[in-house]
């Protein structure tokens, strides 16, 4: 059944974000700033290796804010190759997200300076001493060692806020120029950028993520995380069209139909993310090879096994019977919840990845002094504020600078020749 678009008024499709902008960057500055002071003085107080805690901390959080960031570059880039006219209305908000990957640059500095100091007992394959004598690390160096890896993050930033800004520049200049070839150029940049910025985010959490355990492999891993990241952004940008309608702004460019849209992918994406971890399980499982299962076997003992329960109650089978229904896909209230369940689940999913590896070796040397298995497990799970203080921290700085990006430019490409079938989008 066709639908004519509805008759909006055009300043609305102009507005921008308002105030927001100069009201809350400098104090989302400052809590960032004081987040990240806060976290290296827990770190301190902690004892021990005070620096190897903040910078599990530092790269949880930092993950956590990068997927979001990433999705949104993943989101833009889809809707041009398949030529969507549904998301014209929703697409400024994720061009928003991938314009400001420029930030993870500067906020990504302390992780590679951690490499090139020998890891400073985060990346151990980074450690000369750590890795004489291991022979499949040996033969790993060709690609685990710290100039090349060095280089490598050279280029998954170079691509990551190039192609953000590109997309989000052209956008921007339909708006001012209406040139409708701009969707063909924004369709030809894409083609060119997706395979690229799958690779990036391929290799990249293979570099920071997978070699915290570096005898560890899993030919998977990038697509988990590339999962994580269209999971996350699909809930970001459904709150975000939430709170900006319920502040009087995309009332007549978004409606019900792209909200429930928005929460249609979000579940999808919800079973594609159960759908590749279990295989990802499943394969290491069954193969059953020394230097796979480790992994597995580090999260499902020392106090992990109740949160990989809850990781796949909360990940997967809560949401998926949460989202399932059309009414609560339309209710303003009820996708909200499950947006923050998710994204909450994501940091969970993030957790597990990254901190194990903090508690291994006070695990390994438990284990040998013959410690109950209550200590343990009291070891093994390394909740603590210094997180929690370096997610406010990173958390402040990349929503200051998404602010300042999104500062004086309208919340819809008003100009895209598409925008009438997104304004007459309805679902059938």
């Amino acid at each position: 059944m066709a639908h004519h678009a509805p008759a909006v008024d055009p300043a609305t499709l102009r507005e921008g974000i308002g105030d927001l902008a100069g009201k809350l960057r400098v104090p989302l500055l400052i809590l960032g700033a004081v987040g990240l002071l806060a976290a290296a003085l827990l770190s301190l107080l902690s004892g021990g290796e005070f620096a190897k805690r903040f910078l599990f901390g530092y790269l949880w959080a930092y993950w956590f804010f990068l997927t979001i960031s990433l999705g949104g570059l993943f989101f833009v880039m889809v809707q041009h190759v398949t030529r969507a006219g549904w998301s014209v209305t929703v697409r400024r908000l994720a061009e928003m997200l991938a314009a400001n990957l420029w930030v993870f640059v500067p906020l990504g500095l302390p992780l590679v300076a951690a490499v090139m100091f020998d890891g400073m007992g985060v990346w151990e394959w980074a450690d000369e001493d750590y890795r004489a004598g291991n022979e499949l690390l040996e033969h790993k160096a060709p690609y685990l060692n710290k100039w090349f890896f060095l280089l490598r993050c050279a280029i998954y930033f170079s691509v990551w806020s190039f192609w953000g800004w590109k997309l989000y520049s052209l956008s921007r200049k339909q708006d001012e120029t209406g040139d409708p070839g701009l969707t063909q150029t924004l369709h030809n940049w894409s083609v060119a950028g997706l395979p690229l910025t799958f690779l990036t985010v391929t290799f990249a959490a293979i570099d920071f993520l997978m070699s915290l355990t570096p005898t560890w492999y899993s030919t998977i891993y990038g697509v988990v995380i590339i999962a994580g990241c269209a999971v996350s952004v699909h809930a970001t940008l459904a709150i975000f069209v939430l709170l900006l309608r319920k502040r009087g702004m995309l009332t007549e460019a978004v409606t019900v139909e792209h909200q429930q849209d928005l929460g249609k992918l979000l579940f999808g994406f919800i079973i594609f993310w159960a759908y590749v971890s279990f295989s990802q399980f499943l394969l290491i499982w069954y193969a059953d090879i020394p230097e796979e299962t480790e992994y597995f076997l580090t999260r499902l003992s020392h106090g992990w096994t109740f949160m990989m329960s809850m990781l796949l109650a909360g990940h997967f089978i809560i949401p998926f019977l949460g989202l399932m229904s059309r009414h609560v896909k339309r209710r303003d209230g009820l996708l909200t919840f499950w947006c923050v369940w998710v994204l909450f689940m994501h940091a969970v999913d993030l957790y597990i990845y990254i901190m194990p590896r903090l508690t291994h070796d006070a695990v390994h040397a438990a284990e040998l002094a013959g410690a109950t298995a209550d200590e343990i497990n009291a070891i093994g799970l390394p909740l603590s504020l210094v997180d929690l203080a370096c997610f406010v921290g990173i958390g402040g700085f990349a929503c200051a600078t998404l602010l300042t990006t999104a500062a004086g430019v309208a919340l819809v490409p008003y100009r895209d020749p598409r925008l009438n079938e997104a304004l007459a989008f309805h679902n059938t």
